[in-house]
């Protein structure tokens, strides 16, 4: 009978690749993925809700001009 101490000698591998908090490129931790700290994860929702992140459009002018008559 094997001992219950034992321990399995198959390594665990990450279920995520390790990636770098994307505030400040410290490596993430898991209860702030995919941040690194809470600061970090602050940081991006204020960026967020100050309209930091946007996506930027242009207008096609003929088709502004179609709309308006």
């Amino acid at each position: 009978m094997a001992d219950e101490t034992e321990k399995p000698s198959a390594t665990v591998a990450p279920l995520r690749k390790a990636v770098p908090c994307p505030i400040c490129k410290r490596p993430s931790a898991r209860e702030h993925y995919p941040f690194c700290s809470n600061r970090c994860r602050d940081v991006d929702l204020n960026r967020w809700l100050s309209g930091s992140y946007a996506i930027p459009v242009a207008d096609d002018e003929a088709k502004a001009n179609e709309d308006d008559m």
